[in-house]
């Protein structure tokens, strides 16, 4: 079942962001991994992180398992699916919700930095590589995607 998050959520969803990027197979280092995330994000920063943002959730059972973020502009920042549910279709039915969110707001196009894991879904939605990048965070280097979708 796919739902627009609501502030309630928050935690389950740093739960869901936390073992996606930190458990189950990745294309990083361990200490690349952590360096990205070295906590579940919980509590009130991370509550006001998500605030501004659409949030469409996956849930299973009740259980939040996935969730994909949207901003006005067309943005998708998160992207993350529990390791565990990875590869049952979620991550296309959170874009499906979150496209048809962007649609109905006349977005011209979709834009994200796609992770080496999340590259091949967004791929497999329309996105087109624009070029790769590398940031880094806490002393480590992680390479990435700038991907586009047009829209209309």
């Amino acid at each position: 079942m796919i739902r627009w998050a609501t502030p309630g959520d928050a935690d389950a969803l740093g739960a869901v962001f936390y073992a996606a990027v930190r458990q189950g197979p990745s294309r990083y280092t361990e200490a690349q991994r952590a360096a990205w995330l070295d906590h579940r994000p919980k509590g009130l920063q991370w509550s006001e992180r998500l605030a501004p943002l659409q949030v469409a959730v996956a849930g299973v059972g009740g259980k939040a398992v996935g969730f994909m973020t949207i901003e006005p502009g067309g943005y998708i920042d998160l992207a993350f699916v529990r390791p565990d549910h990875q590869g049952r279709g979620l991550f296309r039915q959170l874009f499906e919700r979150v496209e048809d969110w962007a649609l109905h707001r006349r977005e011209p196009r979709l834009r994200t930095h796609a992770s080496l894991m999340a590259e091949p879904a967004f791929r497999a939605a329309g996105f087109l590589g624009i070029h790769r990048e590398r940031v880094v965070r806490n002393g480590e280097t992680l390479a990435r995607a700038w991907m586009e979708k047009t829209l209309r």
